[in-house]
């Protein structure tokens, strides 16, 4: 029965970008990992096809080769070169000064890379180093207050762990790997004819050079399995939106003894219903009586440290701002703090009686002022 195409298999167009090959094994792999879904032999074969196609469209030079064959690189006994010979081209060719890119024009600079050592442009090696894990992120929205103050908190993340039944060998315990018998341990298999032959990473073995004949029933050879994991989080003072805070280690498990990822905290911060951040400032529209304006008075305001005292000197004006000094955010790279300034607004009052009016008129004959004799059109 034949495969399915691998782009297919992740729901991705061939233009898709490693991010989103990437992106979508992770969330077709969390729904079909056999954790989640004990028993179930269809999630299982559908697990395995997700992983199978990933191992191939991760990697840039597999990618390119099944981009160019399909899944014929990785089969044994595969030739590129037979399908040039049954069109025609007689016993083969002479590989001596033969360059795919001025044959066949720009549209084949691939052939060069996947076909170097051809030519003893290079040699590629297929040994499985150790890896570095997948970085993990996870989205954490916090308050105003929090953002400003800092936050120490716990969160819960699901992440591909070691298999703590096997240790992260992938092997049945009691049993281990053996050298890959299809390579005899090298990694690498011959393909092609005559002196186009090259090699490629071994199909059995993947090119580690060992062959595992007892896989681990719980990972099913991976290593690693999905685990929940409660992890503690200290968001330092001064974040803001978009704000990464970093965890070292807590990401997904290396590859072949390699280190773990990290795991990135993005900072949503909530809209505060009187404070508005910019920067490392805090703005605030704090209202004004007719009386405290024109007399001057002094005012409690609001700072997200608390209640202070604020000085109004007299005939202030509304829309007029005021700085409270290291009333602001705290610097999350630097010392010191940030400042908050004070907007004031001056309400007119509304529904006076006959008397208040009188009054205002009376204060008005008494200091007349014209804001508007200025004014030229």
């Amino acid at each position: 029965m034949a495969k399915r195409d691998y782009y297919e298999v992740l729901g991705l167009k061939k233009s898709a970008s490693k991010d989103d090959i990437k992106k979508a094994y992770r969330k077709l792999a969390r729904k079909y990992h056999p954790d989640v879904n004990p028993g179930d032999k269809k999630a299982e074969e559908r697990f395995k096809e997700i992983s199978e196609a990933y191992e191939v469209l991760s990697d840039p030079e597999k990618r390119k080769k099944y981009d160019l064959y399909g899944q014929q690189p990785f089969q044994s006994g595969f030739d590129p070169f037979s399908s040039y010979q049954k069109r025609g081209r007689g016993e083969g060719f002479d590989s001596q000064g033969f360059n795919f890119e001025d044959t066949f024009g720009r549209g084949f600079e691939g052939f060069g890379d996947i076909f170097g050592d051809i030519f003893g442009k290079r040699k590629k090696s297929y040994a499985q180093e150790p890896a570095k894990g997948t970085d993990i992120q996870y989205s954490m929205e916090i308050s105003f207050e929090d953002a400003i103050k800092g936050l120490s908190t716990d969160i819960t993340i699901q992440r591909n762990a070691s298999c703590d039944e096997c240790n992260g060998s992938g092997t049945t315990p009691g049993s281990r790997s053996q050298v890959c018998p299809a390579c005899n341990g090298t990694g690498q298999k011959k393909a092609g004819r005559g002196p186009l032959s090259f090699s490629q990473a071994c199909p059995q073995c993947k090119g580690s050079g060992s062959w595992n004949p007892n896989p681990c029933k719980k990972c099913f050879g991976s290593g690693t399995t999905l685990k929940k994991e409660r992890i503690g989080v200290k968001i330092p003072s001064g974040v803001d939106t978009g704000s990464k805070v970093r965890i070292a280690g807590k990401g997904e498990t290396g590859k072949h003894g390699g280190p773990a990822g990290d795991l990135y905290i993005i900072v949503k911060v909530r809209p505060h219903p009187f404070f508005e951040r910019k920067g490392d400032n805090i703005y605030c529209v704090i209202p004004l009586t007719v009386t405290e304006a024109t007399l001057g008075s002094q005012i409690t305001a609001p700072t997200i440290d608390g209640n202070v005292t604020m000085k109004i000197p007299e005939g202030t004006q509304s829309g007029q701002v005021f700085r409270l000094a290291n009333k602001g955010s705290p610097k999350l790279k630097e010392s010191g703090r940030g400042d908050q300034f004070v907007e004031v607004k001056i309400m007119v009052p509304k529904n006076l009686d006959e008397r208040s009016k009188q009054l205002l008129r009376d204060v008005e004959r008494l200091n007349y002022y014209n804001p508007r004799s200025n004014l030229r059109v």
